[in-house]
């Protein structure tokens, strides 16, 4: 019996370090217009300065997926080359970037972190 009490309050104990566990990460979280858009970016595996960052949850509001899109495409930059400047991928000669792509609930842009030797 006393084992039986001893699982269950260990159970309790690591249940409620995953609770906390997640009411620290979303405090980390970033907002854009008051929202919170999951991001991530990919790299090419043949140069990973090329890059592809992209946000769900659109539909909570395009301008702020749009902000978390360059968060997400900066932030990649920094934490890999050490840099935030870019270069956006498919913007006309003498226009400024990025380029914001669609997808249903999903915006993404697309760049080539730009490191300065």
């Amino acid at each position: 019996m006393r084992a039986l009490a001893s699982y269950r309050r260990a159970g309790l104990v690591l249940i409620a370090l995953t609770v906390l566990a997640g009411c620290a990460e979303r405090e980390e979280r970033v907002l854009f217009n008051g929202n919170y858009y999951p991001g991530k970016a990919r790299a090419e595996k043949q140069d990973r300065r090329n890059f592809t960052a992209s946000v769900r949850r659109a539909g909570r509001g395009i301008e702020g997926a749009q902000q978390a899109a360059l968060y997400e495409a900066t932030r990649y930059c920094l934490d890999n080359f050490g840099t935030s400047e870019i270069a956006w991928v498919g913007v006309p000669e003498g226009d400024k970037g990025p380029v914001y792509a669609r997808s249903g609930d999903t915006v993404s842009v697309t760049g080539r972190c730009i490191i300065w030797s």
